[in-house]
C-alpha cells in the first residue's frame, strides 16, 4: 500500500517483521483489531529473513555501511534509525578460485597415469562451479540470517496447524541426525529403528541404549536425587559407555557437560516425545527457508485487514503526560497516525529509554557453500542437523545444519551449510577451526576426501536471549520484542508473542483457526443474499424450511469432501502441516 494512503487511526502499530512481530501482527488482526505493520526495510523479517545469493551480497554491502505535529501535553521520544548494532565481524571468502587451481594442479600431476574414464568424466563437473556461477544461479538460494529447525510437537508447529498458518507453507523432514567424533562425522541412532540398523553399536549397547531412552521418560526417584548435578556424571552412573554418553549428550539432549541432569533429562523427553510425528527425527524445516514463516504470518495478517508498508517506519512516539500512554506515532513521512497501542523490535529503541541492560550477547553464524554432503549415502537429498562438541577446552559447541538441493534453498550441486554457536571471539575465530576440520579450504591439511567450500561468510548476531524486553522507560502501551536468540527451536520468540497479546486482549483467543476460503463471508455480497434467503424462507414456511434444509446437507457434503481431500495430502518428507481438524492425527 502506498504511504501517502495510510489510515490516520488504528488500534495497534507494529515496527519491524520478525517472526514474533508477524505472529502478534496475524493475532490481532484475526480477531478484529486494525493493524498496520511497518518495516524500514525492503524486505519481509527483519533478522529472521532469508536471502537469495544475490540479496545476501547486498545485505553484507550494507553492514559495512552503517515537531509541529505536537500538540499541548504531549512529549515526543525519537526513536533509533539503525539496527546495526545486532550485527558485527562480517568477513566473507570465496574460494571457487582455489578449488579450480587445485583441480588443475591435481590433473597436471597426473598427467603421465593412466586415466580412469570414470574419473576423468566426473572430476571436472564436480569441481566447475565458480563464483560466476554462483550469482548467476543466484536466485536458485534462499539463504537464512537465522539457523534454526522447527520440533513437530514445539509451539510453533502447533500455532500453524492452529490457526491455519501452515497452508501457506511447505515443510521437509531432517532426514538424518550426524554427530563429529574423532574427526569423523558419525550417524546418530535416534529411532528404534535406526538404534537397531546401526552398525556403530555393538548388541549390548543397543539394548542399554533402548532401556535408557524407555526409562527417561519417566520421572524416577533415581533422576531426583541427581538434581543440579551434571548431566553427564547420571549418564556415566548408567552404565552407558562412552559412545552412548556421546550421543545421548551432544545429539539427541543436545546440551553441555555441566548441564544440571534435570534439564539433560527435559531435553531428552522433548527431543524423544517429538519423533515419529513427520519423520524418523523430531524436525521439520520450511522449504524456501525460515524468512518463509514470518511471512506466512504477515499474509494472514494481510488476509484479515493488516496493512503492510515496507520501507516505512516510525520515528516519533507521541505520549500523554498524564497518562503516560501512547497516543498516536509520527511515521518516517512526518505523518500523524493515532493507536492504541504500539509494538516495536528492541533494536529501534533509543539507548536512553531502555532500561540498563546486562552486557551483550551474540552468537557466532557461518554460512558456507560447498560442493558435497559431509557424509555420502545413496541419496543426495538429504538434510541433516550436525552436533560438533567443543573441539578443545574452551571452544563452543558448534550445530551445523546442512541443506540439500530439494529444500529449494541452493542450486543443484551445491549444498548450504549453517553453523551456529555461542559467541566466545569473533564468528571467524570461533567457527573457522571447525571448518577447517571438517571441510576443504585453503588452511585445511588432509582433507581431500571433504567437501570444498566454495564461498563462506561469518559475522556476528545479536543474541535475543540476553536482552531485556521490559522495565524500560517507555510509556505503558508501548510493547518491546527481542530478536532471534541462539536455540535451535523458536520457542522464545513464540511465546513472547502470545504474551504481549495477551496483554493487550487478555479475553481473546490468540490465533484462532482461520476459516477455509470457501467460509469466508464477504460484507455487502453474501452476506445481503443471506438476509434475503432468510426473508424468503419466513414467507415460504414449511417449504422453504425443507430447502433450507437441502441446501445446508449439501453444503456439508461438499465441506466433508474438502476435508477428505486434505486428509490424502502428502506426508512424509516435503509434506505439509495441514490444518484440518484432528491435525494430532496426521503425527501418528
Amino acid at each position: 500500500m502506498a504511504a501517502e494512503d495510510l489510515p490516520s487511526e488504528f488500534d495497534v502499530v507494529i515496527l519491524g517483521t520478525g517472526l514474533a512481530e508477524s505472529v502478534v501482527a496475524a493475532a490481532f488482526s484475526r480477531v478484529g483489531q486494525r493493524v498496520l505493520h511497518v518495516d524500514r526495510r525492503s524486505y519481509y523479517a527483519g533478522d529472521w529473513a532469508s536471502f537469495t545469493f544475490n540479496g545476501l551480497l547486498s545485505w553484507i554491502q550494507e553492514q559495512h555501511v552503517s515537531t509541529s505535529l505536537l500538540e499541548e501535553g504531549e512529549e515526543l521520544i525519537c526513536l533509533s534509525n539503525s539496527d546495526s548494532g545486532s550485527i558485527r565481524n562480517v568477513q566473507v571468502f570465496c574460494f571457487t578460485r582455489w578449488i579450480t587451481d587445485c583441480f588443475v594442479t591435481q590433473a597436471s600431476q597426473t598427467q603421465g597415469e593412466e586415466p580412469e574414464a570414470d574419473r576423468s568424466q566426473s572430476e571436472p563437473a564436480k569441481k566447475k562451479i565458480n563464483y560466476a556461477q554462483l550469482v548467476k544461479e543466484g536466485r536458485r538460494f534462499n539463504i537464512d540470517l537465522v539457523s534454526k529447525l522447527m520440533y513437530s510437537r514445539g509451539s510453533l508447529v502447533d500455532l500453524l496447524i492452529k490457526s491455519n498458518v501452515s497452508r501457506y507453507a511447505e515443510f521437509k523432514n531432517i532426514t538424518r541426525i550426524l554427530t563429529y567424533r574423532h574427526g569423523n562425522v558419525e550417524q546418530v541412532p535416534c529411532s528404534r529403528a535406526d538404534v537397531f540398523a546401526s552398525r556403530q553399536l555393538s548388541v549390548v549397547e543397543k539394548r542399554k541404549l533402548m532401556r535408557f531412552l524407555t526409562s527417561c521418560m519417566e520421572e524416577t526417584e533415581e533422576q531426583r536425587a541427581y538434581k543440579g548435578r551434571p548431566y553427564l556424571e547420571f549418564l556415566s552412573d548408567q552404565q552407558l559407555g562412552d559412545n552412548l554418553q556421546h550421543f545421548l549428550l551432544h545429539s539427541i539432549a543436545m546440551v553441555t557437560e555441566d548441564t544440571p541432569t534435570e534439564e539433560g533429562l527435559a531435553s531428552t523427553r522433548h527431543f524423544l516425545h517429538c519423533l515419529g510425528r513427520y519423520g524418523n527425527t523430531p524436525f521439520l524445516f520450511p522449504v524456501y527457508g525460515l524468512g518463509e514463516i514470518p511471512q506466512c504470518f504477515c499474509r494472514m495478517c494481510a488476509v484479515f485487514g493488516g496493512i503492510y508498508c515496507l520501507r516505512h517506519s516510525v520515528s516519533c512516539l507521541l505520549v500523554d503526560k498524564e497518562s503516560n500512554r501512547c497516543k498516536a506515532v509520527i511515521d518516517s513521512r512526518g505523518q500523524r497516525i493515532s493507536c492504541s497501542h504500539f509494538v516495536v523490535e528492541e533494536c529501534y529503541v533509543p539507548a536512553n529509554q531502555k532500561k540498563v541492560a546486562t552486557p551483550s550477547r551474540f552468537v557466532s553464524r557461518a554460512v558456507l557453500i560447498t560442493d558435497s554432503s559431509v557424509l555420502h549415502s545413496d541419496s543426495e537429498q538429504q538434510v541433516s542437523l550436525v552436533t560438533v562438541p567443543p573441539i578443545a577446552a574452551g571452544c563452543p559447541a558448534v550445530r551445523m545444519v546442512e541443506l540439500c538441493p530439494s529444500t529449494m534453498t541452493c542450486m543443484p550441486g551445491t549444498y548450504l551449510v549453517h553453523l551456529t554457536c555461542q559467541s566466545v571471539g569473533s564468528a571467524y575465530e570461533d567457527l573457522s577451526p571447525v571448518v577447517t576440520r571438517m571441510f576443504r579450504t585453503p588452511e585445511s591439511h588432509d582433507r581431500e576426501n571433504c567437501p570444498s567450500v566454495l564461498w563462506c561468510l561469518y559475522f556476528n548476531m545479536a543474541d535475543g536471549s540476553g536482552v531485556e524486553v521490559e522495565g524500560h522507560d517507555l510509556p505503558s502501551n508501548v510493547y518491546v520484542f527481542s530478536g532471534p536468540d541462539g536455540g535451535l527451536s523458536h520457542e522464545r520468540a513464540v511465546r513472547q508473542a502470545e504474551s504481549i497479546f495477551n496483554k493487550v486482549l487478555p479475553d481473546e483467543d490468540f490465533c484462532p483457526p482461520a476459516p477455509n476460503p470457501e467460509d469466508i463471508i464477504y460484507d455487502g455480497d453474501t452476506a445481503a443474499s443471506t438476509g434475503g434467503e432468510d426473508e424468503k424462507q419466513e414467507k415460504e414456511g414449511a417449504g422453504g424450511e425443507e430447502k433450507n434444509e437441502e441446501g445446508e446437507a449439501g453444503e456439508e457434503e461438499k465441506k466433508e469432501e474438502g476435508r477428505a481431500g486434505e486428509e490424502e495430502q502428502k506426508e512424509g518428507a516435503g509434506e505439509e502441516i495441514h490444518e484440518k481438524e484432528g491435525a494430532g492425527d496426521l503425527a501418528e
